[in-house]
C-alpha cells in the first residue's frame, strides 16, 4: 500500500515506537495522522509538531477506540490504516495477580479486537484497508521474564493471522510487527532479562522504518532483528530442542540475576 494521502490512526502514538512511526508517516506524505494515547499531553505536543490530531484514548476500553474511529471517519472521511501499537508488560509467572493478567489481556490483545471491530465495516465496504498490529518477538518465541506478556503477545500474533486469512481476499491488508528488544522506556535495565534483550536492541526509528517498508510491501510478518527470524524457524524445525535451549538461557539469566543481587547485598551490607 502506498501511504501517501492516507488517513492513519496510531494508538500509543505519543512515545516510543508509536511516536517514531507518526514521524515517519508525516515524512511519507500521509493525509492525516490521528495520535491516540492515554498520555494526551505528549500526544498533543507531537501532534502540533506534525500537524496531526491528538485524542485521548485508553485502548483497554472499547468505547474509547470506537470514539477515536468515529471521530476520524466523521472528520477525515475514512480510516485507511489503523496501527494498534499500545502495549504493556510486567514481570512474573503464575503468581501474577488476576488483575494484572487481565490488564495485559485487554491492552495487548483485546485492543486489537476492538480496533478491528471498529474499522472493518467501512474498510470492507470500500474493499480496502490496513491493520498494523504490534505484537512482539515474545509472541513468536517467548519472554522469559513474563508469562502474561508472552501469552498475550502469542494471542496477538494468532489474531493477526486469523484476520489476514479471513479478510485478505476482501482487500484488507494485515501486518504483525514482532520486534525483540527496542531501546525505549519499555526496556527496564534493572531487569536481567531486559539487559539480555538490550544486546540486540534496535531503535524505535528502525522499527518504524521497518513498519513503513512492510506496509508498502504488504508484508504480514515484520521483523527488525534477523535472529528472531532464525529462532522462529528453528522453533518449527526442532521444537523440543528449542524449548531446552531457552530453558538453559533462562537458567543463565537467573544465575546472573542471583549474582547481581548478592553483589548488591554485599555492597550495602
Amino acid at each position: 500500500m502506498d501511504v501517501q494521502d492516507r488517513v492513519v490512526i496510531v494508538t500509543g502514538g505519543a512515545n516510543g515506537i508509536g511516536a517514531a512511526l507518526c514521524k515517519k508517516f508525516a515524512l511519507a506524505g500521509v493525509k492525516q495522522i490521528v495520535i491516540a494515547d492515554r498520555d494526551f499531553e505528549s500526544a498533543h505536543k507531537l501532534a502540533n509538531e506534525l500537524s496531526a490530531t491528538a485524542i485521548h484514548c485508553d485502548v483497554a476500553l472499547e468505547a474509547d477506540i470506537q470514539k477515536v474511529v468515529n471521530f476520524t471517519q466523521d472528520t477525515y472521511g475514512r480510516v485507511d490504516i489503523f496501527v494498534s501499537n499500545a502495549g504493556v508488560t510486567s514481570k512474573g509467572g503464575p503468581e501474577v495477580p488476576d488483575e494484572e493478567w487481565m490488564r495485559q489481556w485487554n491492552i495487548n490483545l483485546m485492543a486489537h479486537v476492538y480496533a478491528s471491530r471498529a474499522v472493518l465495516p467501512k474498510m470492507l465496504e470500500r474493499g480496502d484497508g490496513y491493520l498494523v498490529q504490534l505484537a512482539s518477538a515474545a509472541g513468536l518465541l517467548t519472554e522469559i521474564g513474563s508469562a502474561p506478556y508472552s501469552v498475550t503477545k502469542h494471542a496477538a500474533v494468532a489474531y493477526a493471522e486469523w484476520l489476514s486469512v479471513h479478510y485478505q481476499k476482501q482487500g484488507i491488508k494485515v501486518s504483525c510487527v514482532c520486534p525483540a528488544g527496542v531501546a525505549t522506556d519499555f526496556l527496564n535495565m534493572e531487569d536481567p532479562v531486559h539487559q539480555f534483550l538490550h544486546y540486540s536492541s534496535v531503535t524505535p526509528e528502525q522499527v518504524a522504518q521497518d513498519i513503513l517498508n512492510g506496509i508498502k510491501e504488504e508484508t504480514f510478518l515484520i521483523l527488525s532483528q534477523t535472529e528472531v527470524k532464525d529462532f522462529f524457524a528453528y522453533k518449527g524445525t526442532d521444537y523440543d530442542k528449542w524449548i531446552k535451549n531457552f530453558s538453559r538461557l533462562n537458567q543463565k539469566i537467573q544465575r546472573f540475576a542471583q549474582r547481581q543481587q548478592e553483589k548488591a547485598e554485599q555492597q550495602h551490607g
